[in-house]
């Protein structure tokens, strides 16, 4: 194993392999969130339990996939990356066998949350690891590259997941994800290196980290943003299908199929991403993507009604503006923050599943009282209403000073 590898070290089409090789591994944590969405029904009837409290297999693996962030960040800050990737998905694989043997509903309570506590390493290593190896314009790029196959997880989820489990039953869902957690170890223990420098030495993590993070300029303005994109990503998870159902009344396989061009729209804006930030300066382009996703959600809640053709338009035009916002901001935090570079991840990552965790609660009591324009039309205001912070925190701030990020 090479030591605090430098970035001359390996080529540059080694580094593009790693880049492919974490973002596997942070794929899996969304992946395996949304899996078996479509068929708790199923899994209430079979495990002879309620659906409530099948449900909380989904909230209770996302909180500890949150909770898990603010431990892994400043772990692999003091122990490396190599160490916690390997540990959280060798957890991970462990942890899917167990719900693959789990008949009852208290066993999958329990191996689930297992599951998140071990791929909540993924996603944290993953961003460290490209920051470590890339800098500048071919950081951006990779993160682009990163983004793009890490947002495929939560939409190809429920996807794979109907397609397993109408052809054996809900238990296959859990063996394909041992497989494929396996498959992901054996990779990254044969070809991740460690990558944390060899001039930055961990320290023991204290709260004032965290505390330091939230209140520089740039860690503060990218969280923040974090939160309300992916409480407003899951609202579209969440609610959609019931607008395919009671509008256009279409079939369990159909809606599965609609997330499709969204998922798409992620992945090409993701890639667009990594490539713009090499043409437009990183500030900028981010209060732009916050002010065009304003724009996408507010042309779904007008046209939604319509047709399903004006519908998917625009899911397409939310997916995309969110992809084009990813990799900039991940860029962004990793080079505001490099002697804790990680913690500064899983504070970020810590706010994004915070918003997922709350958008079906909140989204919920917005739609009883005021239906699907209360619903979408608050998320409306809350964007342009941070886009229009964002600029005169992040564009103010350049016009009147430049001070360096480490400072906020």
């Amino acid at each position: 194993m090479i030591i605090g590898i430098s970035k001359k070290g390996l080529s540059i089409m080694n580094r593009k392999f790693v880049v492919y090789l974490v973002a596997f591994a942070a794929f899996l944590g969304p992946f395996t969130q949304t899996i078996y969405t479509p068929v708790l029904p199923e899994v209430a009837s079979q495990l002879h339990s309620t659906s409530f409290v099948v449900n909380l297999t989904i909230s209770v693996f996302t909180l500890f996939l949150a909770m898990m962030q603010v431990i892994y960040g400043p772990l692999t800050d003091l122990k490396g990356r190599r160490k916690v990737m390997l540990f959280g998905i060798t957890l991970y694989v462990m942890a899917s066998v167990g719900c693959f043997f789990s008949d009852t509903i208290a066993l999958l309570l329990v191996f689930r949350a297992l599951q998140a506590i071990g791929i909540a390493a993924g996603s944290v290593v993953a961003v460290t690891v490209i920051s470590d190896l890339f800098e500048g314009r071919e950081r951006g790029q990779a993160m682009g590259t990163f983004q793009m196959l890490v947002s495929l997880g939560p939409v190809l989820g429920p996807v794979i997941g109907g397609f397993l489990s109408g052809l054996f039953n809900f238990h296959s869902v859990f063996l394909a994800l041992a497989a494929t957690g396996m498959l992901v170890l054996v990779f990254n223990y044969l070809y991740l290196k460690e990558t944390k420098p060899d001039n930055i030495e961990g320290a023991r993590f204290q709260l004032r980290d965290f505390a330091g993070i939230l209140q520089n300029r740039i860690g503060s303005s990218i969280i923040y943003l974090g939160f309300i994109q992916y409480y407003a990503f899951y609202y579209f998870l969440v609610f959609l299908p019931n607008i395919l159902t009671e509008r256009y009344g279409l079939s369990a396989e159909q809606k599965g199929l609609v997330f499709l061009p969204m998922s798409l729209g992620i992945v090409v804006g993701s890639y667009l991403g990594g490539k713009i930030q090499t043409r437009i300066e990183g500030e900028k382009l981010l209060v732009l993507t916050t002010y065009l996703n304003a724009i996408s959600i507010l042309f779904f809640l007008i046209f939604y009604a319509i047709s399903l053709q004006w519908l998917l338009v625009g899911i397409i035009l939310f997916g995309l503006f969110l992809g084009l916002s990813l990799p900039v901001q991940t860029t962004l935090l990793t080079g505001a923050f490099t002697k804790n570079r990680a913690t500064a991840v899983g504070a970020y990552n810590l706010f994004r599943y915070m918003g997922m965790a709350l958008s079906p609660i909140v989204g919920s009591l917005f739609y009883r009282i005021g239906g699907y324009y209360l619903l979408y039309g608050f998320i409306v205001v809350a964007f342009l209403a941070y886009a229009f912070l964002l600029s005169r925190r992040l564009l103010g701030a350049q016009v009147t000073s430049s001070p360096s990020l480490e400072k906020g």
